[in-house]
């Protein structure tokens, strides 16, 4: 059979500029991620699928696939807000993507005194939710009571603590020039700025977006991916298309 070189041709073309087409928009629009870990519980489950805004921040090196240097610092910058929820790099290796919410902005001061966060030397507001919520850990389930957090500028959202507080006292954290402080929301179960030498605080340039909504969510601990008579217990209908808060 002989072999139609234009064809070819013109599917080679068509497959390389989709495929720019789609790493454009990954770069500068949206991309999707996954989560993979219970760190921001309860606003975030293991498995949700949720699109990220890349344009929100401006863009970095990091904007784009393997973070080519093709970007030095950040351009058309806009600042974070206090209590986004961000996708960003760590700075321990400046490539694996972590999902946290912004609570310190440059030149603010943190200190966890008896479980309590305080803010610029004010106690972060917490009003009880519940003291009977059950959430997971890695693969524990852990009692925890919940919150609705209020930051100054009036963002509220809901944290989750161990009815110990672990996390009881710290030094005074001072965020530097260009850097953020983040934590997740499941506070006693989450790798954050709170420890310097594996996350601590992250400059401006690893900012990648911001997470605005859920477009699909599952949870196949409890079946196989295969088991598509058990669908209906591993997919959560109830978030999709939720917005994230």
């Amino acid at each position: 059979m002989k072999i139609n070189k234009n064809f070819i041709k013109e599917n080679l073309t068509t497959i390389f500029y989709a495929l720019i087409i789609a790493i454009l928009i990954r770069s500068l629009l949206v991309q999707p991620f996954y989560i993979p870990s219970s760190s921001m519980e309860p606003n975030l489950l293991v498995g949700d699928r949720l699109f990220v805004t890349k344009y929100s921040y401006g863009y970095s090196k990091h904007s784009f696939p393997f973070s080519p240097p093709i970007i030095k610092g950040r351009i058309f910058f806009n600042k974070p807000t206090a209590g986004d929820v961000i996708v960003f790099k760590t700075p321990a290796d400046n490539r694996t993507d972590y999902i946290k919410r912004l609570i310190g902005l440059p030149g603010d001061s943190l200190q966890f005194i008896d479980g309590k966060i305080y803010l610029n030397n004010k106690e972060i507001l917490k009003s009880l939710i519940s003291k009977d919520d059950i959430i997971t850990c890695g693969k524990q389930q852990i009692d925890v009571i919940t919150f609705e957090e209020t930051l100054p500028n009036n963002k509220n959202y809901s944290a989750v603590y161990l009815k110990d507080f672990s996390f009881q006292n710290s030094d005074v954290f001072i965020v530097p020039a260009k850097h953020y402080f983040f934590l997740g929301d499941n506070r006693d179960c989450s790798k954050d700025s709170r420890y310097l030498t594996s996350v601590g605080y992250v400059h401006e340039d690893n900012l990648v977006g911001k997470a605005q909504f859920i477009f699909f969510s599952s949870d196949f601990r409890i079946a196989s991916i295969f088991s598509f008579w058990k669908w209906h217990k591993t997919i959560r209908l109830d978030r999709f298309f939720k917005k994230i808060n």
